[in-house]
């Protein structure tokens, strides 16, 4: 497979002015001097992202052309043709005349033979030093003979109008294999630029029989690397991030033939109610070149992290090795344990269940978490969200590639695959309790030292899961959920809902 750029998305002669490569501290003054953000007490640069504080994944877009027409999985991928792509670069290449532009060169993978060159050109400093703290930072010498790949150009101020520009919206985020560049506008999210390299590496990867992962990944002092595979709120970051462990990566992954890579070079924790006693690690991160979106600071500049006056989404972005004992570079070898990680919020699914080979695949073809009632609009109960492989808003290919590389990778190596829920005990959401953060690690340290090789387990009836009876430092009244709730009855009732609804996502997976 060749691609060929026919077209540069933006000619930046003309452009006003053009910063290449700045410094972490060039970027951060020029943050505080033209783009409206504030430093923070702990020295974090803070920046707003106006209407959009989140990924909007209606509006991201895949060009059907036809190198990668017949591998896209077009139900899950909002197609566009070149015709509007080419329109659509045009439009940003005239929005960024005249302006003051930043180029920032990175690399997305850690593993040199599966590395892409990934050029930014964007117009908010913020977006800069995000960006250059989030992928891997080449080196001088490195940067002397960059010669890019893919990319990306994020206008994010430039509004698209869906009449005259054939979109869906007033932002849009467009993908072209063929020409191996990425447009961005109409948002000033950030997550959408690295989002969009992951993107790109979920459909180069799998075609090479690497696995791409939407996981954490940390490694103990044995050198027995774990997964974590999650959506957003089950923890993968804040579990991944253990002092007894070697951070190797909090989102992004490749698995060779020869272990695991970090597709990035740094992190992107979620903020909400963060504390320095919960996760010291990510707080100890948030410093001078750290990134907080969205966050409010009061009148002494100390972020308040339990304010969500602008999103529940705030976000602190910085480089892994501001984790103290991030494993750089971030490699790790085949993993020992795999962890699947879910927040249930109806409350019935077992806090740790050990998983066959088959029940990995069900369950990883499925991506199950829930959305809480008040979260959206009409929600008045828990809401299953399903999102195949944990990540289906960045899979370019149908889900049964990546399972089946997961299946031949796990039978290979054999890991072990755990099922591990953060979301509520003892009831639903509103009646139960959120699992015990203590507990939770208490049950994965368990897994990964091998004391819960010995003990006995039982069989959910519900579900099939292998529940133990007993865990170190873990109530074992709280193993089995059913125990847990008052209302027994209640408990079946949800329990049946719920595995219906986990079938009729795994049929819907596997026509």
């Amino acid at each position: 497979m060749s691609f060929t750029t026919i077209k540069s998305p933006v000619d930046l002669s003309l452009a006003g002015k053009v910063h290449y490569n700045l410094s972490t501290e060039e970027l951060i003054q020029h943050c505080l001097d033209f783009d409206n953000c504030r430093l923070a007490s702990n020295g974090a640069v803070v920046a707003t992202t106006g209407k959009y504080t989140g990924r909007t994944p209606k509006d991201k877009h895949t060009v059907r052309e036809p190198g990668s027409e017949k591998d896209i999985w077009w139900e899950n991928n909002n197609s566009m043709s070149p015709e509007t792509f080419d329109r659509m670069r045009d439009k940003l290449a005239n929005y960024a005349k005249g302006k003051t532009l930043y180029v920032v060169d990175t690399f997305g993978g850690w593993d040199p033979k599966h590395r892409i060159a990934v050029r930014f050109i964007v117009e908010r400093p913020y977006h800069a030093i995000f960006i250059k703290q989030l992928l891997i930072r080449p080196t001088q010498e490195e940067l002397a003979t960059f010669t890019p790949e893919w990319t990306v150009v994020d206008m994010c101020r430039c509004i698209m109008d869906p009449q005259a520009d054939n979109v869906k919206g007033d932002a849009t985020i467009a993908l072209n294999f063929a020409e191996k560049q990425v447009l961005i506008a109409g948002t000033e999210y950030a997550g959408e630029m690295k989002k969009s390299v992951f993107t790109i590496m979920n459909y180069l990867l799998p075609l090479k029989g690497v696995m791409s992962m939407h996981c954490s990944a940390n490694i103990g002092k044995g050198g027995d690397t774990a997964l974590f595979f999650g959506l957003s709120g089950t923890g993968k970051t804040t579990l991944s991030a253990d002092h007894d462990r070697n951070l190797i990566g909090d989102d992004e992954h490749g698995w060779t033939d020869e272990g695991v890579f970090n597709i990035e070079g740094g992190c992107y924790a979620k903020c909400i109610n963060l504390s320095k006693e919960g996760e010291p690690q990510i707080w100890n991160a948030i410093r001078r070149g750290a990134v907080l979106e969205n966050v409010i600071l009061d009148a002494n500049g100390t972020p308040d992290y339990d304010a969500q006056t602008l999103t529940e989404n705030t976000r602190a972005a910085y480089p892994v090795e501001f984790i103290d004992n991030a494993a750089i570079p971030c490699v790790g070898g085949h993993p020992k344990n795999i962890v699947f990680l879910t927040a249930d919020a109806m409350g019935v699914l077992p806090p740790i269940a050990r998983l066959t080979r088959d029940q990995a695949m069900y369950y990883f073809l499925c991506g199950y978490t829930a959305k809480v009632a008040g979260t959206e609009a009409g929600v008045k109960e828990p809401k299953a969200t399903f999102s195949a492989c944990f990540g289906a808003p960045f899979l370019p290919l149908r889900p049964h590639v990546y399972a089946e590389l997961l299946g031949k990778k796990i039978d290979q190596h054999k890991a072990h695959v755990w099922l591990i829920n953060t979301g509520w005990t003892g009831g639903p959401y509103g009646v139960g309790s959120r699992m015990k953060l203590a507990y939770t690690r208490a049950m994965i340290q368990a897994a990964f030292n091998g004391q819960l090789d010995n003990v006995t387990f039982v069989t959910d009836p519900v579900f099939g899961l292998s529940i133990p009876t007993e865990c170190p430092n873990v109530p074992s009244e709280v193993l089995t959920p059913r125990s847990t709730w008052a209302d027994k009855g209640a408990y079946d009732a949800e329990a049946g809902k719920l595995k219906a609804m986990f079938d009729e996502q795994y049929r819907k997976m596997m026509e």
